[in-house]
């Protein structure tokens, strides 16, 4: 059982809020989106949650306790993150960058066990990149890097799943399989996500961020509204039930000259 809140969660550098009061809940088991325009506070506030970030005001709560109290390790047992994009300046192979979801489960210098090795190869295997298993990590495309965090993030062995634009740079195929995967691992997900479509599909609930404040919160169907996609994002959209999945679809409209 795992429940992430933030309780009036705020974040500024030089006097300005980049995230701003934010309060949500991601339930036990839940896939919670984040969406909003450029700019809008979410890649911040994840970094609040996964702890990269302190906040200046506000409270993450992990099952009631407070992460910013944990230690570093014992947050990383409990939480894993799959970064927008990473840096591909360090040598190390695939399996290597894979195998190191399980460094917050071991003791100083412990080696890795055939347990770990077994996690890692189902991890490689499950984000479809068995392959790649020995090559260089820089060498990596950035789809393929995103799928190798990801498969970082699953022998983590984690409660929570933190995900900032995990479809970044994956085609389409990937893009749903990644997100389907997320959703079936069975552990509370919280991601930022650009595409609203996708959000609308994968998420039990979205949270719509605007210059740092939550503005609309709840399921798909309820949030992303025209009215909404015209004061948030300033376009002019179609919404309609898609009659297979019955999630809400959206359609942007050319602007009019």
């Amino acid at each position: 059982m795992t429940t992430l809140t933030t309780e009036g969660l705020s974040y500024g550098v030089d006097g300005r809020h980049l995230v701003d009061d934010v309060t949500l809940t991601a339930a036990d088991g839940e896939t919670v989106g984040l969406v909003g325009p450029n700019g809008s506070g979410k890649t911040t506030l994840l970094r609040c949650v996964y702890g990269t970030l302190r906040p200046s005001h506000g409270r993450v709560l992990l099952d009631g306790e407070d992460l910013h109290a944990m230690s570093p390790k014992a947050r990383a047992r409990r939480i894993a993150t799959v970064p927008q994009d990473s840096a591909a300046a360090f040598e190390l192979t695939v399996r290597e960058v894979v195998a190191m979801g399980r460094s917050p489960h071991k003791r100083f210098l412990e080696q890795d066990t055939d347990a770990d090795d077994t996690l890692v190869r189902r991890a490689l295997a499950r984000v479809g990149i068995t392959d790649l298993a020995d090559r260089a990590f820089p060498s990596l495309s950035g789809g393929e890097r995103q799928r190798a965090l990801t498969a970082r993030a699953l022998v983590q062995q984690p409660s929570l799943v933190v995900l900032d634009e995990p479809t970044n740079h994956l085609d389409i195929r990937y893009q749903l399989e990644i997100l389907g995967l997320v959703r079936d691992l069975g552990t509370t997900n919280l991601l930022a996500l650009h595409d609203l479509n996708l959000a609308a599909y994968y998420c039990d609930r979205i949270y719509v961020l605007d210059q740092g404040r939550v503005v609309a919160s709840g399921p798909p169907k309820d949030v992303l509204t025209v009215d909404l996609l015209r004061t948030v994002y300033g376009v002019s959209a179609e919404v309609s039930v898609h009659p297979t999945t019955g999630a809400p679809t959206v359609v942007y409209l050319p602007v009019s000259t």
